[in-house]
C-alpha cells in the first residue's frame, strides 16, 4: 500500500488542508507580534522556518494528489526534501544561535526542521525503490511538521513580548500638545494651542 498512491488521496487532503489552516494561525501570531518579530532577526527567521514547516507538507500533499507517472512523484517528494531542508538550513544559519532562555531557543528546540525534510526524503527514495516503506513515511513526516509548527506558533503568541509603547506625560495629553507634534517643527501653531499654553 505505500507504493500506491492512489489509494493515498484522502491523506493528502486532510494534511494539505490541516497545513493551510495551520498555516493562517501562524501568521495571525506573526501579526500581532510584527513589531517584535520586525526587530529580531532571530525571531523572524524562526517565524520563516515555522512557515517552512507548514508548506512542507502542503507541497507534499499537491505532488501526492496531482495524478503522475511514479517515478515523478518519487522525485518531486526527493525535490521537497531538498528544497525544504536547504530552507531551513539557511534560516537556521542566519537566526543564529540565541540565548538559552530567549524565546528563539525555545522555538529552535521545538522546531522538527530536519527531522520533516529527511522523513519526506526517505519517503520519496523508498517509494522510488519500491522498498523500505515507501509513502508510509510520509506520515511521520507530516505528524511533526504540524505538531512543531503548532508549538513554535504557540511560542511566538504567548513567550514574544509585545513591542514596547513609547513613553508619553500627562502634558502630550494636552491639546495644545497634541496639536503641536501633530503639526510638527517649524509649523504655526493654532490660536488654541496657543491659549491653552500660555493658561499654563
Amino acid at each position: 500500500m505505500g507504493y500506491r498512491p492512489e489509494i493515498w488521496q484522502d491523506f493528502a487532503v486532510i494534511a494539505g488542508g490541516l497545513a493551510g489552516a495551520l498555516t493562517g494561525l501562524l501568521f495571525v501570531a506573526v501579526s500581532i507580534k510584527s513589531d517584535t518579530l520586525a526587530n529580531s532577526r532571530s525571531l523572524s527567521s524562526r517565524a520563516a522556518q515555522t512557515l517552512v514547516l507548514f508548506l512542507t507538507p502542503a507541497l507534499t500533499a499537491v505532488v501526492l494528489a496531482a495524478p503522475q507517472p511514479s517515478v515523478v512523484l518519487g522525485a518531486e517528494l526527493l525535490g521537497v526534501s531538498a528544497a525544504s531542508g536547504t530552507a531551513l538550513l539557511i534560516l537556521d544559519r542566519r537566526a543564529g544561535r540565541s540565548d538559552p532562555a530567549s524565546v528563539a531557543r525555545y522555538v529552535e528546540r521545538a522546531s522538527p526542521n530536519m527531522v520533516t525534510a529527511v522523513l519526506v526524503g526517505i519517503a520519496g527514495l523508498t517509494f522510488l525503490l519500491k522498498a523500505g516503506g515507501g509513502l508510509y513515511w510520509l506520515i511521520p513526516a507530516v505528524v511533526a511538521s504540524l505538531v512543531g509548527g503548532v508549538i513554535n506558533a504557540w511560542l511566538f503568541l504567548i513567550k514574544v513580548p509585545d513591542a514596547p509603547e513609547d513613553n508619553i506625560t500627562a502634558e502630550d495629553h494636552t491639546p495644545a500638545e497634541r496639536d503641536r507634534r501633530h503639526l510638527g517643527p517649524g509649523l504655526p501653531e493654532s490660536a488654541g494651542s496657543r491659549r491653552s499654553r500660555q493658561s499654563r
